[in-house]
């Protein structure tokens, strides 16, 4: 437990303000859209880690229109700005930065960023425009609070890999971390689209974990790339309430095709329980 209060900012005139007047030290920031659960206090922990005594940590939580596909997943999105708060004083957060979208955007914005290679696959190929909403507002707040050092979760493996080439290509001066996945007791990754699951739903989704650590071994040992995914996705669609979206095992540089069966992997998949969709991944690597 941390003894800083943190300091809630809503517009970018404060936020620039503020920060104006950190002097030294590190800036490390944590992205979020809200609805904070322990795989956002995993980050913010290690964020404070990083920053140490002398550095400051900034949160931002803002529910992020432009990168929604799905005007229904938007509208049930769940919303716990009070804890969202108390989880970031609890965590050591210096700032926490909560704009709404008529401060973020303005009303005839006109320019968009777009990546068009690692974003055509995986969620990418299934939401159109959810990538380039995702580097555009990050980007946006990476201006805003000019960290050091950025802090994203592995969980959305894919918007981490875009995120490292954005900074890559564009020459931005930020150090970008990957933290592990943070797991529920019995294996399902933590998310907060989990509150949306029906009891049954998930008392079921817990199979995913178990099914693709049963991948990994299967690839591991020397089984090929299609096959192992052939015989997840079967997995898969066995579990009760399941609709399968995809499951892959790609380069986990490019995301396309391996290299060679040598080269470090991810095994992606993302499942529907009803209309909630679910994302969870592996890292591979064969000996």
């Amino acid at each position: 437990m941390y003894s800083c209060s943190v300091q809630k900012i809503s517009n970018k005139q404060d936020l620039r303000r503020v920060l104006a007047g950190k002097k030294s030290g590190r800036i490390v920031f944590v992205p979020t859209m809200g609805a904070l659960h322990e795989g956002h206090a995993s980050l913010l922990r290690q964020a404070r880690e990083l920053a140490g005594a002398d550095g400051c940590v900034v949160a931002s939580i803002f529910l992020n229109p432009v990168q929604f596909d799905n005007a229904g997943d938007l509208a049930t999105y769940p919303s716990t700005p009070e804890a969202d708060l108390n989880l970031c004083e609890a965590c050591g957060v210096d700032i926490a930065f909560t704009p709404d979208p008529a401060g973020m955007y303005e009303a005839d914005r006109s320019i968009s960023l777009e990546e068009t290679s690692l974003s055509s696959v995986l969620c990418g190929a299934k939401r159109p425009g959810h990538f380039a909403g995702v580097c555009l507002v990050v980007n946006k707040l990476f201006n805003l609070v000019q960290p050091t050092d950025a802090i994203f979760g592995k969980k959305d493996y894919q918007q981490l890999a875009i995120l490292r080439r954005m900074v890559r290509d564009l020459d931005i001066p930020i150090a970008i971390h990957g933290a592990e996945i943070v797991r529920e007791a019995d294996g399902l990754a933590r998310s907060s689209r989990n509150v949306r699951l029906t009891p049954e739903h998930r008392a079921a989704a817990p199979a995913i974990r178990r099914n693709l650590l049963a991948a990994k071994h299967a690839y591991e040992a020397g089984r090929d790339a299609e096959t192992v995914c052939c015989d997840l996705a079967a997995a898969l669609e066995t579990i009760p309430g399941v609709r399968m979206d995809y499951a892959e095992l790609v380069d986990a540089e490019t995301l396309h095709e391996l290299r060679s069966p040598s080269s470090p992997a991810v095994l992606a998949v993302a499942v529907w329980f009803g209309d909630v969709r679910l994302i969870d991944n592996i890292e591979l690597q064969r000996a």
